[in-house]
């Protein structure tokens, strides 16, 4: 059976997610965690696992907007 990746992935790069987060020190984990959540155009939060199809959804659909708006910007 074919394994199946999100649009974009491949099996490179899951093995490049996964070998970063095998690899970090504890450290660098907790660095990363932190600096995600300093990051305030972003934000975590629990979602009720019957909405995560649908959340990841609008997240792509926003980002989908996102390009199209900055690809519209870089025509002007």
């Amino acid at each position: 059976m074919k394994s199946r990746y999100p649009k974009g992935w491949d099996e490179k790069r899951v093995r490049l997610v996964l070998s970063h987060y095998e690899d970090q020190t504890e450290e660098e984990a907790a660095a990363e965690d932190d600096a995600a959540f300093k990051d305030r155009t972003q934000t975590a939060m629990e979602v009720p696992i019957q909405l995560v199809s649908t959340v990841r959804e609008l997240i792509a659909k926003h980002q989908s907007t996102k390009q199209i708006e900055t690809a519209a910007d870089h025509v002007c």
